[in-house]
């Protein structure tokens, strides 16, 4: 992981965590919010994952946004809050793997804004982890701007979810971030679902539950 030293508007911000603790855990999974929302939310898709063998993490963004505009702005309009977004994914990330557990085992997870924040922080710090999810998410920037990807996926199972006519997430853009992280050495499975809301259902949950499998004891 490329590690910085950033001081920014989420550095601070709490870290709710449920079922295993990290040093008992077969693996880990970093769930990240959606804009409006918070850690408490998305955690409660443990239960829905029912694997109390995993250790579940989930990063608070301050003011309930990693961001303020749309992530299909420029990149600059949203700074410094993805700068530090995406740092305070690589501090969970560095505690998980601080406990012994290695980002091969690792599940990182996002819905909506977060999952634009799973999916950035994934693409511009490529290894091997145990999945990337992006719920109803696309990449971060304006169309056709430049990239700052780096490293490789090296094979990492990326699972990429959305209704098809999503208001907030072009469809465009899901397929763009499937091209740019199959290029960068994912693994990707896209499905668009005809006509669905902006939610998570039932498939993508478990689509999950099957990737967790691989990754247990």
């Amino acid at each position: 992981m490329n590690q910085q030293t950033i001081t920014g508007p989420h550095q601070g911000q709490p870290i709710l965590t449920a079922s295993e603790p990290l040093t008992g855990a077969a693996g880990a999974m970093v769930l990240l919010h959606g804009r409006g929302a918070s850690a408490a939310d998305i955690l409660t898709l443990a239960a829905e994952f029912n694997r109390p063998d995993f250790a579940y993490l989930a990063p608070q963004a301050a003011n309930g946004s990693w961001w303020p505009n749309r992530f299909l702005a420029p990149t600059a309009s949203n700074e410094p809050w993805l700068s530090s977004a995406l740092a305070a994914v690589g501090d969970v990330l560095a505690r998980v793997t601080g406990a012994g557990i290695p980002l091969s085992r690792v599940i990182l997870l996002g819905f909506s804004q977060g999952a634009c924040l799973a999916l950035e922080y994934a693409a511009r710090n490529g290894q091997r982890y145990g999945g990337v999810v992006g719920f109803s998410g696309g990449l971060v920037g304006a169309d056709g701007e430049a990239r700052y990807d780096s490293g490789s996926l090296a094979g990492t199972p990326v699972f990429l979810g959305c209704s098809d006519v999503d208001f907030h997430i072009p469809k465009a853009r899901v397929l763009h971030a499937a091209e740019t992280l199959r290029a960068l050495g994912g693994d990707v499975t896209t499905r668009l679902y005809p006509n669905m809301g902006h939610t998570i259902n039932r498939d993508e949950v478990d689509f999950v539950r099957g990737l967790m499998a691989t990754l247990g004891r």
